[in-house]
Formats: C-alpha cells, structure tokens, sequence
C-alpha cells in the first residue's frame, strides 16, 4: 500500500517590497535595525565626546578631523558621514542645550549635589566635561561668542529660571561660576589632590557649596 504524500503548510507570504512589489528571495532575511541603529548612535556620541575634549583644549581652527578621528577612534570619512563636514560637526559642540539639561536634571534641593556630581563623572568616565569649553572661548575668535551667548541661554539663564525668587540670575551666575571652578582645578590644572579624591567625598564637601547660591 503507497502512503500518501504529505505537503507541509505553506507558511505566511513574505511581504512584498513596498518600493518594487517585489518578493524576497527563498531565505531571504530581514537586516537588522536596533543594534545597528544603537552602533551608528554610539558612534555619533563617541565623536561628539572627542570634539568636546579637543574643543575645550584648543583653537577651533586648529582642530582637524584627523584628530577627532583618532580620539574617538573611528575614521574620517565616516565623521563626514554622520555629521556632513567640520562646520557642522562643529555647530553641534557650540551648543549646550543637551549638556544642560543632563547637569541640570534632579530636584532642586539636590540640584548642587548633582551638578557636581555630573561635571566630575563627565571628566572621569566620559573624558568630557559639559561645561568647561566656555572657558576657551577667547580662543575661538568669533565663534567664542556664539559660544558665551549659547552657554548664558542654555546654561545659566535656564537654570536662572528654575530658581526663581530675588536675585535668581545672580544666584546662577554664582552657582555655575563654583561649578566651573572646580572643573578647571579637576581638568585643566589636573590638581593632584582634588583627582586622588573619592567623586563622592567631593560631592559632600562641594555641593553644598554650590546649593548654597541655588537655595539661599
């Protein structure tokens, strides 16, 4: 007695390519998105970092994309994929919105805290600090002012605006100004005591001092 012959179910049509109408291939598979995705963003964020670092040590002029290349450790070209060319490349690290609202993100009584705390794990962990390049804005000729209006709009009026209350500008100022001290003792002087020190032991000892002008 013969067996019958049994066919397997079809499984679901693959869908059509929408741009042809065109079906994929036997074993055609579907290219992955999310890590590719998540590689293209941490590499945008690695050369963004190096711009950063490179920008807060010298002349925009000066800086080549060679030397953000091999900082973040990528290539030239693909800088210019991601970001176009220098200048726009360049016009993304004159900004601080998005550093702002990194160092700016925590409740107001631990906001002294926080700042702190932010500026010495972006040095430490992220090897940049997301502040400390308006210090070398003379070094930038006319793009340095570009620089001081983003960081008084982005940095401290924002944070102005937060405080609210009598003389909450000046309060700001103030704040930013002992946060900046600190970034250029722990970054630029490379002082060896404050960078042999535990980040927390100086969030305790500094950041009250740094609330003090956020709260009184």
């Amino acid at each position: 007695m013969t067996t019958p012959s049994v066919t397997a179910p079809a499984g679901p049509a693959a869908e059509p390519d929408r741009s042809t109408g065109a079906r994929p291939g036997p074993g055609a598979a579907e290219a992955p998105r999310g890590p590719a995705r998540r590689d293209a963003e941490a590499t945008k964020a690695a050369i963004l970092r190096a711009v950063r670092h490179l920008h807060a040590r010298h002349a925009q002029a000066d800086i080549t994309l060679k030397a953000v290349a091999e900082r973040a450790g990528v290539s030239a070209p693909l800088i210019l994929k991601y970001f176009g060319n220098k200048d726009a490349l360049f016009a993304q690290v004159m900004s601080f919105e998005e550093d702002a609202l990194a160092l700016l993100d925590a409740p107001l009584e631990d906001l002294g805290r926080h700042m702190v705390r932010h500026v010495l794990v972006s040095q430490t962990e992220q090897g940049a600090d997301p502040v400390l390049r308006i210090v070398f804005a003379p070094l930038h000729r006319e793009r340095g002012e570009t620089l001081r209006t983003n960081f008084r709009a982005q940095v401290a009026d924002r944070l102005a605006a937060r405080l609210g209350g009598p003389d909450a500008g000046l309060r700001a100022e103030l704040a930013v100004s002992a946060l900046l001290g600190l970034s250029v003792m722990f970054g630029i002087v490379r002082g060896p005591e404050v960078r042999a020190a535990d980040i927390e032991d100086i969030v305790e000892r500094y950041g009250p001092l740094v609330q003090a002008q956020l709260t009184s």
